[in-house]
């Protein structure tokens, strides 16, 4: 297991593999802290995030989104070109504006997916997050609860589908437990 602390200097040091880019995942099941790493490396490493969740197409959509995010995003910006996609509007369950990703520095995917396999070839680095089942639900909860409740194992059982079929967690570079 590696500490969030200890994750620095291995990222600053990361090369492109994505053209010009560095692409960094953080990856793992719902709650347990993607987000809130992503937010504490971002600044540091002058980095933008990209939240799955603005891509995500509603409570059904985890699978679509990493082939969404290797074609729209990921495919552009290994040709330097800008990637860009539709944020999802969660309450008009429907497209929206579009999200655009300059190529070039340093791109966190911060989500459930962002380190299947059709990601991989583009990240220079994959964590992995976990926790007990009871602390993940608990954050997710006083997170977005009113919404979340009625969903939650919907999405819980997309998550395992998914991870058991990419081998995530045995793929990622770094696994935190939180």
């Amino acid at each position: 297991m590696t500490g969030p602390d200890d994750l620095l200097p291995v990222l600053r040091g990361l090369e492109p593999r994505c053209e010009q880019t560095v692409v960094i995942a953080i990856d793992g099941p719902s709650g347990s802290g993607k987000t809130r790493l992503a937010r504490q490396l971002a600044p540091v490493l002058g980095a933008t995030i990209l939240h799955l969740d603005d891509i995500y197409r509603g409570w059904h959509g985890l699978a679509a989104a990493p082939p969404t995010v290797a074609r729209e995003v990921l495919e552009p910006i290994s040709r330097g070109e800008a990637g860009r996609t539709p944020r999802w509007e969660w309450g008009a369950d429907a497209p929206g504006d579009d999200i655009v990703i300059s190529p070039g520095g340093t791109l966190i995917l911060d989500g459930c997916g962002s380190g299947s396999r059709i990601i991989r070839p583009y990240l220079s680095y994959l964590i992995w997050l976990d926790g007990p089942e009871n602390v993940r639900r608990a954050r997710a909860m006083a997170r977005d609860g009113d919404t979340y409740e009625k969903w939650w194992d919907t999405w819980a059982a997309q998550e395992r589908e998914l991870f058991a079929a990419e081998g995530t967690k045995a793929a990622a570079d770094s696994r935190i437990s939180s």
